[in-house]
């Protein structure tokens, strides 16, 4: 099928774009890049070298995968050409990455919060609005995060997933039951904007009777995948810093260098963690 990968450059979009691809799927790839000029602003890079977008694409090439396409664009701000790349394309899926994802990030400044928002809401949002004014009929997988939730509110509870069946209670006593999105909790700017999200997802799935599957993964460590390690140039994001750096990778480091681990509060907390191999699949399997 046609499938557009939004922010297929990032750290799991990538792999998943290779995934797709090597599965027999024509993919396009979408991105506006902002993920390599934060990391110029920030003065950081990736411990293992990433190589440009078009080198990339032409080792993906040159290794024998199918040709992927690539669309320079802004998800957020450029509506006009998205709604057009719809038309022109008319993809049967959209696989939607293209969001700020670091939680530390999105707390780093009142310019992070309000970049947070401002890219990944209304990205999301111009992203259902064009499928609805195109009149296709396109399924939209999104990577959420089980950080709508709030992490150590619920004493160790499961959490169902995605909907909840509720009793509520009336004046006269009397009581009628409601099906609700799980009362969200979010911790960051970063989870807010996820949260909001669902949100939108709800509505436009109600509303327009858009498709959508919403996956509320867990932290996702790792960094290649085997197609990823088929050429350097084809080598997946491995981020160490304080913003983008992942706890696991963290850890990593400053094991490597005999420095003592960073533990925040009192170490007691304990997280899901998702390797990169699995994300992968896990969008393969939602298509």
């Amino acid at each position: 099928m046609k499938v557009l990968v939004l922010g297929g450059d990032g750290f799991c979009g990538w792999p998943c774009a290779l995934n797709l691809a090597d599965q027999g799927h024509d993919v396009v790839i979408v991105d506006n890049l902002s993920r390599r000029k934060i990391d110029v602003d920030l003065g950081v890079t990736s411990l293992t070298p990433i190589a440009t977008v078009e080198d990339r694409l032409g080792a993906w090439q040159e290794t024998g995968g199918q040709p992927i396409g690539f669309v320079l664009l802004d998800l957020a701000r450029e509506y006009e050409r998205l709604l057009q790349l719809l038309r022109d394309e008319a993809p049967e899926a959209v696989v939607h990455f293209a969001e700020q994802r670091a939680a530390p990030y999105s707390m780093k400044s009142a310019a992070c919060k309000r970049y947070t928002i401002d890219n990944n809401v209304n990205g999301t949002h111009n992203l259902l609005c064009a499928i609805v004014e195109s009149g296709l009929d396109v399924h939209v997988v999104h990577l959420g995060t089980m950080g709508v939730y709030g992490y150590g509110s619920h004493r160790g509870a499961t959490i169902p997933e995605g909907y909840l069946t509720v009793e509520v209670p009336q004046p006269d006593g009397s009581r009628f039951t409601e099906q609700i999105l799980h009362p969200a909790n979010p911790g960051s700017v970063y989870h807010m904007s996820k949260t909001l999200d669902q949100l939108l997802f709800f509505y436009y799935s109600k509303n327009d009777a858009l498709r959508i599957t919403d996956l509320h993964q867990g932290i996702v460590w790792g960094t290649n995948t085997e197609l990823c390690g088929k050429d350097p140039r084809l080598i997946n994001r491995f981020d160490y810093d304080g913003d983008y750096g992942t706890v696991l990778n963290r850890f990593l480091m400053q094991a490597a260098i005999n420095y003592p681990l960073t533990v925040h509060g009192t170490g007691g907390q304990t997280r899901a963690f998702i390797h990169i191999r699995d994300s992968v699949k896990c969008v393969q399997l939602a298509l």
